[in-house]
């Protein structure tokens, strides 16, 4: 497919518009998130589910607070909770006191879950490489550069500061 095809509205004349920024990137994300869980399956982990990927995506949960991590996917810490419960129970986290704080819970990784994160960069890789076969080296590197702009642009380094009137 060529950028000149998503430009085109010729194939569908009720489409709004050749595709935004935010509908591009998340075709990407989408190609690869069904690319890792394709891939864990044929790795033996067959019961991973997409949803399980939000707990597991880099840099990953080890060592955080599940309220922390509810923050970094920008799920509910009940919905976080109910994720990580699962990923427990198949073996691939646990959750442990915290030392500093024995109100809370630590998330570590089992050897199993080492196992997938390291399966997920493989796979992840794996496209990558094909998207250079595709794309050409240097245009993917263009590409990394510019997300890596993007990411640096929109994750703040500090709170945002408010202004009192």
């Amino acid at each position: 497919m060529l950028s000149s095809d998503l430009t085109s509205t010729r194939f569908d004349p009720s489409a709004p518009g050749p595709p935004l920024i935010g509908a591009l990137l998340r075709m990407g994300f989408e190609t690869v998130r069904d690319r890792m869980l394709a891939g864990l399956h044929q790795r033996g982990y067959d019961d991973l589910v997409a949803a399980h990927l939000n707990v597991l995506q880099y840099p990953g949960p080890e060592n955080l607070r599940p309220s922390e991590l509810a923050i970094r996917t920008h799920m509910s810490k009940q919905a976080l909770n109910y994720l990580v419960g699962q990923l427990e129970q198949l073996g691939y986290l646990t959750r442990e006191d915290d030392e500093a704080d024995q109100r809370s819970k630590r998330i570590h990784l089992t050897r199993r879950g080492r196992a997938a994160g390291a399966a997920i960069r493989e796979i992840v890789r794996e496209v990558e490489a094909e998207w250079e076969q595709q794309l050409g080296h240097e245009q993917l590197a263009q590409l990394r550069d510019l997300l890596t702009q993007l990411y640096a642009i929109a994750t703040p380094t500090s709170p945002p500061q408010t202004t009192t009137a």
